[in-house]
């Protein structure tokens, strides 16, 4: 079963129970995913989608600081449980010690050095470890090894 096919059934299941905010947040990563098939005429793989769920977590994610800023705890609230749904779909992440050792591992194969090897890193980096770490972790171990 792919992990579309298994939003789809999570949806289905979602109406049954009338779990109304499960059930919003699901219609949300369909319809994004929904959107990009479209507007690439592509049918979307599993990593596709979990770029897809990465995206929206993010964006979730600042709202969240942004309505925390502007004491809205309700609406904070409302993006957390958000984020909790969406996160279920991505695989299991990398420890940072993974991270750092999977960084350190790139850069020795490409004989990186200093900032100006870093797009040349990230790149590979982001083909290796897309879906599986969280890239703000990836970016700042990145640096550290080039730094």
């Amino acid at each position: 079963m792919t992990l579309k096919d298994q939003i789809t059934e999570d949806m289905k299941s979602a109406m049954r129970a009338r779990d109304s905010d499960r059930l919003g947040a699901i219609r949300l990563l369909l319809a994004a995913a929904k959107q990009k098939e479209i507007d690439e005429r592509v049918v979307l793989d599993d990593a596709a989608i979990v770029a897809i769920v990465d995206k929206l977590i993010k964006q979730r994610k600042d709202s969240v600081a942004a309505y925390l800023q502007a004491n809205r705890q309700d609406l904070a609230d409302k993006e957390s449980a958000e984020i909790k749904v969406l996160g279920s779909y991505l695989p299991q992440r990398l420890s940072s010690e993974e991270i750092t050792s999977a960084v350190a591992s790139i850069v020795a194969t490409l004989d990186a050095k200093g900032a100006g090897d870093m797009g040349r890193v990230m790149g590979v980096v982001k083909a290796q470890l897309a879906g599986k770490a969280d890239m703000a972790l990836v970016s700042q171990a990145v640096k550290l090894a080039l730094g």
